[in-house]
């Protein structure tokens, strides 16, 4: 969470009251209405892990813009802000409910493989075995063509209201004007240090000194000031096969080694191959959502090549054969384990880039649920992995097929929500892979590349099958981002999303059982301690849960394995005559933050 060490003549409140509430909170700009990571009130809402962008959000939103402006200028600031897991360098994904069509649609903007990627790109072929995680990671063969850039540049032209140069106004000013470092920052710098060491331009502006910067200094980003500068002046051409992007080339091709690195890095830090050719050909996609229907719901997300859409949508199908509200607390975590177990041994078998979209449907029928859910068994846990099932329509009871495991590194990304006075909303998911992407800093640009090609599996992990997620040509890596908007008879109920690499599958599935099912407010269903289950051996649990209901699944045969923080959720709720709930975590993340337009009651 990062507060700005200068209030830009873009933000500038209108009275002093208003000034000293957004300098000493981060909250919105005048006007607006925030109370740390839970408001509600009316006029539009914003909801992302940073004030800085929460408010640079809502003043677009009090100046007339609307939802899709206002989720570009919050990424772009969050591009600034939390630069480690988020910016221009990679890609997301974007879900957009129109209100006067009450339609909902989607943008894929995730980064693409360069044509010269082949299918053991990840293979050493000195050795014929797959590089380590971090020698594949911190590379130039990890970084994929960026598309978020054109994602910001479509939904505009599609949706919004204002230019991308005024959009992109109030990110440049924060870049240029620093904002200070709280300790999150200065944490992931320092895990990172080794790794930003090893290249000159990354090591000038996260290592000043040779050190992370200090919890209370000032971080300006000049570079990235006018790499937008330029972009808003002369579109993203600049950027996509402009200047810019021989600058990202050339970094690519020949990364900038340090000379002399302050830390020493293990591994070859080894080139790749993207070309000018391949930003030039980087289109945004425009599939059409998944969607399925929950206890009354209309559940809709991302199509491949996200995983999050469908295995979320699985996972809910599997438990609507279960009432939950009905049963006590263990029995309804123990299936909610257990149906992200299966939905995810199917995601993991048949969904990557070019999963056929019947397919993809067909994993989100009701009859393939039931035949999955019949591999529940209320008294045991199932031993880990499960087989995936069999989605070829003829629904036999309790089918399974051959598949293995899939391989998840630890990820970041950063999520944001918002929802305008029309009744727009925007749910957006943007990453840059793993926090600080591949290290690489693009010289005189001011933004680190992603190292999204880590995505792929490295070598099949299905045994004998296909695997749907290895290196291809133009290909795009399997996400498990899960931006999701919820209808209620045809109007917005819910709009949320998260973070957390493949964990979030399975933190907007359980925010949504949280709220739907077991009857917690969405305040109460974000801050709930979380596990995940994603058909391993054991469930990656929160120590909260682990004490908890942990104890009592024990007993069913669930084992688990403790981590400090899954997810980082943001999310709006809509309540009735226009009101709207906006939340961020409560302490996840160092908290996150949401406001509205206008605050109390009408």
């Amino acid at each position: 969470m990062l507060v700005p060490l200068l209030l830009v003549p873009w933000l500038a409140p209108a009275s002093a009251s208003a000034a000293a509430a957004s300098t000493a909170s981060g909250s919105a700009a005048s006007g607006s209405a925030a109370s740390g990571p839970t408001a509600s009130g009316y006029g539009g809402a914003v909801s992302s892990v940073d004030p800085t962008a929460t408010a640079v959000g809502l003043e677009v939103l009090r100046r007339g813009g609307n939802a899709v402006d206002a989720a570009v200028a919050v990424a772009a600031t969050l591009g600034v802000t939390e630069p480690f897991s988020a910016g221009i360098g990679g890609g997301g994904f974007f879900v957009y409910y129109d209100a006067r069509s009450g339609k909902v649609s989607t943008l894929d903007g995730r980064e693409t493989a360069p044509r010269s990627m082949t299918s053991t790109a990840f293979v050493n072929p000195a050795t014929g075995l797959p590089y380590a995680f971090q020698e594949a990671r911190v590379s130039g063969i990890s970084a994929g063509v960026p598309g978020t850039l054109a994602t910001w540049d479509t939904a505009l032209h599609r949706w919004g209201k204002r230019s991308l140069a005024t959009n992109l106004r109030p990110a440049a000013d924060v870049a240029r004007r620093g904002f200070t470092v709280d300790q999150t920052f200065a944490t992931q710098v320092s895990d990172n240090a080794a790794a930003f060491s090893q290249f000159t331009p990354t090591a000038a502006l996260f290592l000043p000194g040779g050190q992370p910067p200090a919890v209370g200094s000032t971080l300006r980003n000049p570079d990235l000031a006018a790499t937008y500068d330029l972009v808003a002046r002369r579109g993203i051409d600049a950027f996509y096969g402009g200047e810019v992007g021989r600058d990202i080339v050339q970094a690519v091709q020949h990364p900038p080694v340090a000379a002399s690195p302050a830390l020493p890095w293990q591994y070859e830090i080894r080139p790749g191959g993207m070309t000018l050719a391949d930003l030039r050909a980087y289109e945004v996609r425009r599939p059409a959502p998944t969607h399925m229907v929950y206890r009354g719901y209309d559940v809709y997300g991302m199509a491949t090549p996200s995983s999050g859409g469908s295995t979320v949508g699985e996972a809910l199908n599997i438990l609507e054969h279960s009432n939950l509200g009905t049963l006590d607390r263990t029995q309804a975590l123990h299936r909610y384990l257990e149906a992200s177990a299966l939905a995810f041994a199917d995601r993991n078998r048949y969904v990557g880039d070019y999963t056929p979209r019947p397919l993809l449907d067909a994993l989100l029928t009701d009859g393939f649920a039931a035949e999955r859910a019949c591999q529940i068994d209320p008294l045991h846990a199932a031993t880990k992995p499960v087989l995936p099932g069999v989605p070829d329509g003829r629904y036999d009871a309790c089918a399974t097929a051959t598949g293995g495991a899939s391989t998840d590194f630890g990820k970041s990304t950063t999520n944001l929500t918002v929802a305008d006075k029309w009744g727009n909303v925007v749910e957006y998911t943007l990453t840059i892979e793993q926090i600080g992407g591949n290290g690489i800093v693009v010289p005189g640009r001011g933004f680190l590349l992603n190292n999204e090609l880590t995505d792929f599996n490295f070598t099949n992990t299905q045994g004998t099958a296909d695997d749907p997620n290895l290196p291809g040509p133009g290909k795009r890596p399997r996400s498990s981002m899960a931006p999701t908007i919820v209808l209620q008879d045809g109007r917005p109920f819910l709009a949320l999303g998260s973070p957390g690499g493949s964990t979030i599958v399975t933190t907007v599935l359980q925010i949504l059982v949280n709220r739907i099912d077991l009857g917690m407010t969405l305040p109460e269903a974000l801050a709930a301690p979380r596990a995940t289950q994603r058909n391993t051996a054991a469930v990656v649990a929160e120590p909260a849960f682990i004490a908890g209901p942990g104890t009592a699944l024990g007993a069913l045969g669930h084992t688990f394995t403790p981590m400090a923080e899954i997810g980082a959720a943001t999310a709006i709720e809509f309540l009735p005559r226009g009101k709207l709930l906006a939340c961020a975590e409560p302490v996840r993340r160092g908290t996150g933050s949401a406001g509205t337009v206008h605050g109390g009651s009408r």
